[in-house]
């Protein structure tokens, strides 16, 4: 990391260091036709320990908790209010290893599966494509399907797509009618495999360009009439040659997003607590959390050189902060708790996110219920949110908003001989003229005052929410499930077009202009 002066360009969001104490956020009059898509703000669910099983789903047959057709309500109801646009299913790693045929028809006529990835476990299948479609409607948000192509077929994947999508007569439809479903679902979102680089194949970025070519073909006609989004399994984090080949050999019409993964990790090898963690360890997950912003703007250089006209979108469909499991639970379930350090990772990535929207238009969080940086946690009869959750549902106010573009000037969060920025923050218009701002300020133990100059936006009325504690790790649990939750912010003052905020350690802000 470079001393004393930090300059980082980003395509929207210019930053640079300035000496200590400094932190100023200018909207820019620049216009832009740019779009913060709602499929950003998107979520993931693996069959993985109990993200599916005993997560989302409970089983028909349940009798204390309230579910429809064998999905919770009370989850249902808390991912509603998050407004989630997009949902991917079944992995992971998993997709690569699940035959969709096993999972519809009779439930009781249903093959099991070990689940080799996750566990070891053995599933029954009681959860499959209809199941999941079907809350997808109850959600209100769109399917993304990842396609097995490690270990399926072809047709396999090309009959899945004729199953759920095809309105005619046809095999796959008929087969579909025989089960229940009249109308298709139209899923819109396709993955072809999952990080075919690794679980999905361990495959060369030469090889699986190949492989994409011929699966991305017979998914669809030759006008994909159909109207697929179809993805392909991009790079593990900084894998650029991944990308290039990817870009290099695949046409734009046989593809409209590249997939890109990358976790806020400490160290692969020893991950770390979730909740008991040091300022060294906090630092370090940072300073890998912000290695996103250099990751989004060297993949997308490599796209522009390819695709100029960026008819081919960045999709990030896996992110998030990863420790070890807490203690006494499965290793192979990936549970873990959820504290301010995660809302620090979920504001600042949002962020990013946000002020690369030109490329970025789509990306999944890792994972939705008791899986990594999870959004709801559940035990029995009880369900709780997490700080994560709070911060996705404060910053939904961009979903589909008018990127504003801004410049901002942020001291330096410091650790040793090392720093990265204290402040990120985004901007963007609504379509009813609402103007919200999300400021983070990651300094654990720094307050921050930020000077935001509204250059031609003029604004009378001001409000805003904030999400902060005393303590760093604190975090939700059973016992005491409210005691992180955003309040109302006051410590902002308009005057002349010009705020001035008071940023607490630690803490993220969204504020709203009228």
């Amino acid at each position: 990391m470079i001393k004393g002066k930090l300059k980082l360009s980003i395509a929207l969001l210019s930053v640079c260091t300035l000496s200590y104490g400094q932190n100023n956020i200018k909207l820019t009059d620049t216009q832009t036709d740019i779009t913060i898509n709602k499929h950003i703000y998107g979520h993931f669910a693996e069959h993985l320990g109990r993200c599916i099983y005993d997560g989302f789903y409970v089983g028909e047959a349940n009798d204390s908790i309230a579910h429809t057709a064998g999905v919770r309500n009370d989850v249902v109801d808390a991912l509603k209010k998050l407004q989630i646009p997009n949902l991917r299913w079944p992995g992971g790693c998993f997709a690569d290893t699940y035959h969709w045929k096993d999972g519809i028809g009779s439930k009781e006529g249903r093959p099991s599966i070990v689940n080799s990835w996750w566990g070891g476990v053995t599933e029954d299948n009681s959860f499959g494509t209809h199941d999941f479609l079907n809350m997808c409607e109850l959600l209100e948000t769109e399917p993304y399907l990842a396609g097995n192509v490690g270990s399926g077929e072809v047709q396999e994947l090309a009959d899945w797509v004729q199953y759920v999508n095809f309105a005619g007569k046809s095999p796959m439809s008929d087969l579909r009618r025989e089960n229940g479903r009249e109308e298709p679902w139209n899923v819109k979102f396709w993955g072809v495999g999952n990080e075919a680089w690794g679980c999905g194949g361990n495959m060369t970025a030469e090889y699986y360009s190949d492989i994409y070519r011929k699966y991305a073909t017979f998914m669809a006609d030759w006008d994909n009439s159909g109207g697929l989004y179809r993805i392909a399994s991009g790079a593990n984090s900084a894998d650029y040659h991944w990308t290039e080949t990817l870009m290099k050999n695949i046409p734009n019409h046989l593809m409209k997003g590249v997939a890109l993964h990358h976790y806020a990790v400490i160290n692969w090898n020893k991950k770390g607590s979730s909740t008991k963690f040091s300022d060294e360890e906090y630092f370090k997950t940072m300073k890998s959390a912000w290695f996103m912003n250099e990751l989004v703007e060297k993949h997308s250089a490599i796209m522009d050189k390819y695709d100029p006209q960026a008819k081919v979108d960045l999709v990030v469909d896996e992110w998030g902060g990863w420790y070890e499991v807490e203690p006494e639970t499965n290793p192979g379930f990936l549970y873990q708790q959820n504290t301010m350090r995660d809302a620090m990772i979920a504001g600042m990535t949002l962020n990013i996110f946000n002020n690369h929207a030109k490329r970025v238009k789509m990306a999944n969080l890792a994972q939705t219920i008791n899986v990594l940086q999870a959004v709801i946690l559940t035990k029995g009869k009880d369900m709780i949110v997490t700080p994560t959750y709070h911060v996705m549902e404060m910053y939904k106010v961009h979903q589909d908003a008018q990127l504003i573009p801004i410049e901002l000037q942020s001291d330096t969060y410091k650790y040793g001989e090392e720093e990265i920025p204290a402040i990120s923050a985004s901007a963007s218009k609504d379509k009813q003229g609402r103007v919200h701002i999300s400021v983070v300020n990651i300094d654990p133990k720094a307050k921050k005052k930020v000077s935001l100059d509204l250059g031609g936006i003029k604004a009378k009325h001001l409000t805003g929410r904030i999400l902060t504690t005393n303590n760093l790790r604190e975090h939700n649990t059973f016992e005491q499930p409210n005691t992180v939750l955003p309040k109302e912010y006051k410590d902002a003052k308009l005057k002349n077009n010009q705020l001035e905020i008071d940023i607490p350690a630690h803490s993220v802000i969204v504020l709203e202009l009228i």
